[in-house]
């Protein structure tokens, strides 16, 4: 297997690429090309998509500013959410020789892409959303998710807590839901302690409920997953799954609990349900990180860490629904947990 080359099915090109610019091989005049896998379906996944977009637009930006014969090529694939597959999808990528750097964004890629960088020695990889060191052919940029869980964790634990007549839920030990598509190491070392360390920093006497869908998909599950943490006493809930967060969508509306919403701004997904939203700034950092590469200034080898005090990492706070929800008592204190991380005075490191 080291020695082979693999070639991308032509149905799988068919079916899974698109093409920006240009044709989707290196001429004579070895034009740049650029590939973005996608693990997963850009529709059910608000990074994924900021991925493409933030990639896109770095290349349109490029190509605006060159010659045609040095224009880039670009081309997008969406590798499915069976996680099993990606492995072999991505060496096809590579073993295509047809592109000069690989981006995509998920934790777990780095170590699956690692040994094709000795089978596909020329091959370049980006990876967001990932923190890997050491290898000459992989760039990896980490977002600081335990600012991102802390804050989320900290404002369920409020929004349980509150007893107003715009939030009737009275509940002096928080319980909180948190449903997750998959463990893997990101889910359970960063997000779900930070997530529970910012609920206990908000009310000690916090308690969190952690469910497995299985997938990113099954909105089904979801929802069943969301109604029985809801008669089991649960009142706010963070999903982290994908396609299946619109089933815990759903459940909230039939029932009357809350989310707090991940990645993206999410308000407008359910308004007076969704109550907070922590987002990373993925589709500027890959145009960021795509025109690093283009202009030759990226170092390959290197792991970033960023977060809210660089800006990538952020808890919105002008959305006219957030202001509308969520009373101005608990938006006060979420202004002035956001602000000491932003001035050092709290420090979240990343694990």
């Amino acid at each position: 297997m080291k020695n082979k080359k693999f070639f991308l099915p032509i149905a799988f090109f068919l079916s899974l690429i698109f093409i920006f610019t240009g044709c989707n091989k290196k001429n004579e005049k070895d034009t740049i090309s650029v590939a973005v896998f996608v693990p997963g379906i850009m529709a059910d996944s608000p990074i994924y998509n900021m991925l493409a977009q933030g990639v896109t637009s770095a290349v349109e930006e490029y190509n605006s500013n060159v010659e045609d014969e040095k224009k880039v090529n670009i081309t997008i694939l969406e590798a499915g959410t069976n996680q099993a597959e990606w492995a072999s999808k991505i060496t096809a990528l590579a073993a295509s020789e047809l592109h000069d750097v690989i981006i995509s964004s998920n934790p777990a890629l780095p170590d699956i892409i690692a040994p094709l960088t000795v089978q596909f020695p020329k091959q370049k990889f980006i990876i967001l959303d990932a923190f890997y060191e050491g290898n000459k052919s992989i760039a990896t940029i980490r977002y600081n998710q335990r600012e991102q869980a802390y804050l989320t964790g900290y404002i369920a634990a409020l929004i349980s807590t509150a007893n107003t007549e715009d939030l009737p839920f009275a509940n002096p030990e928080p319980k909180l839901g948190f449903i997750a598509a998959q463990e893997y190491p990101v889910m359970n070392e960063i997000l779900l302690p930070s997530f529970i360390e910012g609920a206990k920093a908000a009310n000690p006497d916090s308690s969190v409920e952690f469910r497995i869908v299985g997938n990113w998909y099954d909105a089904a599950k979801g929802a069943e997953l969301a109604k029985a943490l809801y008669k089991e006493g649960v009142d706010v809930i963070l999903p982290i799954c994908g396609g299946a967060s619109q089933g815990v969508i759903s459940s909230a509306k039939d029932l009357g609990f809350y989310i707090t919403w991940f990645d993206d701004n999410g308000f407008s997904k359910a308004p007076g349900y969704i109550v907070s939203s922590s987002v990373m700034a993925q589709e500027r950092m890959a145009k960021e990180i795509t025109l690093r590469f283009l202009d030759g200034s990226l170092e390959f080898g290197k792991a970033e860490t960023v977060g809210i005090p660089e800006g990538y990492v952020d808890f919105v706070q002008d959305d006219s629904l957030y202001i509308e929800t969520v009373p101005a008592d608990i938006r006060l204190k979420m202004k002035n947990l956001v602000n000491s991380i932003k001035s050092g005075q709290l420090l979240l490191p990343s694990p």
